[in-house]
């Protein structure tokens, strides 16, 4: 049987209880107003669970093939920044 199980930010809406110290609520509320609290803690936590889940698959690729190299990493970066100098090192 298929696990049904919505996937992160899919399935119906239910309200759950969270603790949350005083402070952080007052810049929740701040930062987002009354009504869109939900949204904007259902956006952090669907973003912490996309890293989360880099970070395993990051772990997996490394235990399968080795570490990254520094160096291929930085040349990425700058490729994706769109940084001339970096896409001139990569090629």
């Amino acid at each position: 049987m298929a696990d049904s199980t919505p996937a992160p930010g899919e399935g119906p809406v239910r309200p759950v209880s969270v603790s949350l110290h005083e402070g952080t609520i007052a810049a929740l509320k701040q930062r987002t107003g009354r009504r869109g609290m939900s949204a904007y803690v259902e956006a952090l936590i669907q973003r912490e669970l996309e890293r989360e889940r880099l970070r395993e698959l990051i772990a997996a690729a490394e235990a399968e093939h080795g570490p990254v190299d520094p160096r291929a990493v930085d040349t990425k970066r700058a490729l994706l920044r769109g940084d001339a100098a970096g896409s001139a090192d990569a090629a």
